[in-house]
């Protein structure tokens, strides 16, 4: 039987067709194998174990991830997790203890965020009622405080014994080390009160970052059909000004989520991390294609061309699951870690990645 003219350059484009469509579901396969692709998830930075696990378990009883994200970080709001969240840690020069932290909802891109609150353990809770209970993105200092009392939050105070005799020790040592530069007395043999000097210094002083005090817990959790959540709580930086505000409340910056992208969560230098928006550019970069490890490290990248030795790392997952992170390898840190649950372990796993 004769057959149609054209037929066989037909059959060989659909056999063509055919084998190619066999190579793009053998290469997403072997993809989704290499990249750890599974959902539920929940990442969060350092060994902060309790806390992903707190998480996991809301999305496992059918909580939304932003449950799962208010409850993860609040895990380390009551554990005081290596003393750098909660209340009880990183005493500013007055030798108070305030909280920062922020949540966001990548389905609707709202966000709550509180900077700079006192006398409120919750911080993270405080901030998803700035997010639900109010229009605004972010409250800060006294105001928030009252606020949080506003909306049934406990006030108690957060010192100390352990806060108090870091403050002790620290005016024993002179309020070494202290972030001011340019004033008199000289910042660096001498404390407060300081008074601006009449010239400026253009030497640059080196940043006295506490590498044991991990900072930030910033976690991201997905829930079976893609939604995302991100959060950050953190008590800030050790001996900062009075009213310092880091990344971490800082919508971009410490967090950023997308549930048609990904999601990202930044630790570290946050008075450097923050001047570059470091999650918010690596959940861009995913939504352009990126791989969530390149992502990030292009997000760190980004700020060691300006800081080559600053202090930061970033965690990324993107909308089907693969996740990565990245750090910048500075002194004393060259390797950072990290928490992982999803469906492939019975129990939150520890990852660590080498610093670029």
């Amino acid at each position: 039987m004769q057959q149609p003219a054209g037929f066989g350059s037909l059959l060989d484009s659909r056999v063509l067709k055919r084998k190619i469509m066999f190579v793009q579901i053998s290469a997403l396969t072997l993809l989704c194998s290499l990249g750890h692709a599974s959902l539920p998830l929940v990442i969060n930075t350092w060994p902060f174990k309790n806390a992903t696990a707190a998480a996991w378990s809301v999305l496992q009883s059918g909580g939304s991830v932003l449950d799962a994200v208010e409850k993860g970080c609040a895990r380390c709001e009551i554990e005081q997790c290596d003393g750098s969240v909660g209340y009880g840690g990183s005493p500013d020069e007055s030798g108070e203890t305030t909280l920062d932290a922020m949540i966001m909802n990548g389905d609707t891109m709202d966000v709550g965020a509180v900077a700079d609150l006192r006398r409120i353990k919750n911080a993270i809770g405080v901030a998803r009622a700035v997010m639900e209970r109010t229009d605004h993105t972010l409250l800060v200092g006294e105001s928030a405080s009252v606020f949080a009392e506003n909306m049934g939050f406990i006030a108690e105070d957060l010192t100390t014994n352990r806060s108090l005799n870091t403050f002790s020790q620290w005016l024993k040592g002179n309020c070494q080390p202290n972030y001011r530069k340019n004033v008199f007395p000289d910042p660096s043999i001498s404390c407060g009160p300081y008074k601006p000097r009449v010239t400026l210094q253009r030497r640059k002083r080196v940043r006295h970052m506490y590498r044991h005090s991990h900072d930030t817990i910033g976690m991201i959790a997905f829930s079976q059909d893609g939604h995302v959540a991100a959060g950050t709580s953190t008590n800030g930086l050790m001996h900062k000004v009075p009213g310092r505000v880091g990344d971490s409340p800082i919508v971009g910056a410490g967090a950023y989520a997308d549930s048609s992208a990904g999601a990202a969560a930044a630790t570290g230098d946050g008075d450097v991390m923050m001047r570059f928006l470091p999650s918010y550019l690596a959940v861009e970069l995913m939504r352009a294609g990126a791989d969530p490890s390149a992502a990030c490290e292009t997000a760190i990248s980004r700020i060691k061309r300006h800081h080559s030795e600053f202090f930061g790392a970033i965690i990324c997952a993107n909308t089907t699951g693969h996740y990565g992170a990245a750090c910048n390898k500075s002194p004393g840190f060259s390797k950072f870690q990290y928490m992982v649950r999803d469906s492939k372990s019975d129990t939150p796993v520890l990852k660590s990645v080498d610093c670029i």
